[in-house]
């Protein structure tokens, strides 16, 4: 008889385990989805935060949900079903607050998705235009590079795009304002390239 009720109390035990091991599990697949999300549904800015930026961001906030919200959660969770045991229902409810957190990041990135296309559409039209005025007002050296344009985004609707020549530090630089149809295109006296006038990592490089 106590052989019986102890088998029968470990297999109910087995059980609960079993029914209570989702999250962690689910916490690997959410910081590969939520990554992926963010990579290429940005929520905010004009792109995605590149690859290592997004899984670091994505397991930050998976981390801070398994262990801040879960506990939390589940208290709340098992006040509504006393019959399940802490860990299953802190489980359960970690699992759920993750998939919640990728809808939202699913949803943020749709909404702002708008303002990532606007910002293609102006990056290609300000590329376009120093293009041509490059290839029309430039010297020789510098039309021969314009394959080569780097851009950096200064401001709202204001960009500043070089085109390299043969010394490595002088390059032919215009300022382009997207605020107008066509763009407005004027050259920039100043002969530095990009690279050193904002860093190699400055803010709105292309």
């Amino acid at each position: 008889m106590t052989r019986r009720d102890g088998s029968s109390w470990w297999l109910t035990r087995l059980r609960w385990r079993l029914r209570g091991a989702s999250m962690w599990p689910a916490f690997f697949a959410a910081i590969v989805v939520d990554a992926a999300l963010l990579a290429l549904l940005p929520i905010a800015g004009d792109g995605g935060p590149g690859l290592v930026a997004a899984v670091l961001l994505a397991g930050f906030l998976n981390l801070a949900l398994v262990a801040a919200g879960a506990p939390l959660a589940g208290h709340w969770l098992r006040r509504r079903r006393p019959s399940l045991p802490q860990v299953v229902a802190g489980d359960r409810a970690g699992t759920a607050l993750m998939g919640a957190l990728a809808v939202t990041l699913l949803v943020l990135g749709l909404v702002h998705r708008p303002a990532v296309a606007d910002q293609d559409a102006d990056l290609r039209a300000q590329a376009a235009s120093a293009r041509r005025f490059v290839l029309a007002q430039a010297p020789t050296v510098f039309r021969a590079n314009v394959d080569r344009m780097e851009t950096v985004k200064q401001g709202p609707d204001l960009y500043r795009t070089c085109v390299p020549g043969s010394d490595p530090v002088r390059s032919f630089c215009v300022f382009v304002t997207t605020d107008q149809h066509p763009p407005g295109v004027s050259r920039d006296p100043d002969q530095t390239p990009n690279a050193v006038y904002s860093g190699p990592d400055g803010p709105g490089r292309q």
